[in-house]
């Protein structure tokens, strides 16, 4: 039987990979490839696959761990309530869990035709920014939508009315691969209906967002600033096209800008934060740093609602819930590749950096030594991520800007346990709004930026897509 080596250079040549490509040829696999997350990985490839925690933490901190999936998890209550650890829901809100979004851990979904409510994809609002409002733009990074504010909430708790209903329409885009194979992808077009407060700004700016899989949180949280912009540096000096940058967002606790790192735009600093305001716009559930429930000054019945706040001015998640619920999302640990030596997966690599996909997801990182949780720090990790905005072009832009991003601008989103969607989260719906239908689909609304990896791909064969579907998939 042919070596390795041998059976994967035949593959190459079938494919159209001559020698003479600028990209590398990868014969088999890196040291540690498999291992995504470091010593953090873990080896489940069910359903559950998403829901682990960290390989190398100790049964001695697996007692947080498992707490703070319970409040992840279980669904709030609306206040007052007898369980007043989980009283104070809304008054209006998206869901009454965070498992609700981020089902299984995993990847959200846009609404079916027939649902009730959006659930697990939510919808951004704010009007153009103006110098009158630099104070607000500075520290929310938009300015909200007057009536409806920053997020549209499509749920209430009984004597409140919800801000409307959320349905996306979908319209045909078809693409040509150059050997004339045809694809269908689906364009969104967003309706909001049953305006209950009113109508909005003329100027209202729409995005769509599909909860992103949890994974790895901990350990993009630790990857050095300095390794991030430095990804920011080499692709501006290399001059090709790419030319990522840093998101500067507004921190919370620190009353400072900062680099963003989280969300589809790159507009959060850490998690903390990020489960702050999930839980204040996805929940109406107050905390230290958002004591507030989510109302405008016009919905009065939002602002006059029952809430769970302690007489004590507790909020309704307490400091204690919330560091066990970051303990718990810093943790969740990344799954192990599969197949990374096979040589479709590794045919399908050499075409991933031949199309330059590298450039934006750049794959490999060490954490830092002084990561927030010991078991995080000094890994070397590959996420297939730069954290870094890029202008996606105009099929993709929501026109929405947020700090620093543009409308056309999205944070390159890891592609690590991507292959485990379907298993996960029982769909393969991708990009921020969930248009994409596939991996392949996902690849081929690429624009802006990645407009020439988009043609390249274009260029390919079937072989070498199912090669380069391979790979993805093997991530």
């Amino acid at each position: 039987m042919p070596s390795l080596p041998l059976r994967l250079s035949a593959l190459l040549l079938a494919l159209g990979l001559s020698a003479c490509d600028d990209a590398p040829k990868f014969t088999q696999a890196e040291p540690g490839e498999a291992r995504s997350g470091g010593g953090t990985t873990v080896r489940k490839t069910d359903q559950n696959a998403f829901s682990l925690p960290s390989a190398n933490l100790p049964p001695s901190r697996r007692v947080d761990f498992s707490v703070g999936n319970s409040f992840f998890r279980n669904p709030w209550v609306i206040a007052p309530s007898t369980t007043t650890a989980r009283d104070g829901l809304g008054p209006l809100f998206n869901t009454n869990a965070c498992q609700g979004c981020h089902i299984k851990d995993g990847r959200g979904h846009p609404p079916a035709p027939d649902a009730r409510n959006a659930v697990s994809m939510l919808i951004r609002l704010s009007i153009p920014d103006t110098p009158a409002y630099a104070n607000v733009i500075e520290q929310q990074g938009v300015v909200p939508e007057p009536v409806y504010g920053g997020q549209f909430q499509d749920m209430a708790v009984p004597g409140v009315t919800p801000e409307g209903k959320v349905r996306v329409d979908y319209s045909p885009v078809m693409v040509r691969f150059k050997d004339g194979t045809e694809v269908e992808l689906r364009k969104p077009s967003l309706n909001i209906t049953q305006l209950n407060y009113g109508p909005m700004h003329p100027d209202t700016r729409f995005s769509a967002r599909v909860a992103p899989a949890m994974i790895g949180l901990g350990l993009l949280e630790a990857i050095p600033e300095e390794a991030i912009l430095a990804n920011a540096d080499a692709q501006a000096k290399a001059k090709n096209g790419i030319a990522g940058r840093p998101n500067r967002v507004w921190d919370d606790m620190q009353q400072k800008t900062v680099l963003g790192r989280f969300g589809w735009k790159a507009g959060q600093p850490n998690l903390n934060q990020q489960n702050v305001h999930a839980f204040s716009g996805d929940m109406g559930l107050t905390t230290h740093l958002r004591p507030f429930d989510d109302c405008t000054d016009a919905q009065t019945a939002c602002k006059q609602a029952p809430n769970g706040n302690g007489p004590d001015g507790e909020p309704e998640v307490s400091d204690n819930i919330l560091r066990l619920v970051l303990f718990y999302t810093r943790n969740l640990a990344v799954p192990a590749r599969r197949d990374v030596g096979t040589p479709q997966v590794l045919a399908g690599k050499t075409l991933f950096y031949q199309a330059g996909c590298q450039s934006c997801h750049t794959p490999k990182y060490t954490t830092a030594a002084d990561a927030a949780e010991a078991e995080l720090a000094n890994q070397v990790i590959r996420p297939y991520s730069d954290l870094l905005l890029h202008d996606m072009g105009d099929g993709l832009a929501d026109n929405r800007t947020e700090f620093q991003a543009g409308g056309r601008d999205w944070r390159t989103p890891p592609l690590w346990g991507i292959g485990l969607t379907q298993a996960v989260s029982g769909h393969t719906q991708f990009l921020h709004d969930g248009r994409a239908r596939n991996l392949l689909e996902a690849v081929l609304w690429h624009g802006g930026e990645a407009k020439a990896a988009q043609q390249q791909v274009l260029s390919f064969n079937a072989e070498q897509r199912a090669a380069l579907l391979a790979f993805l998939n093997s991530l």
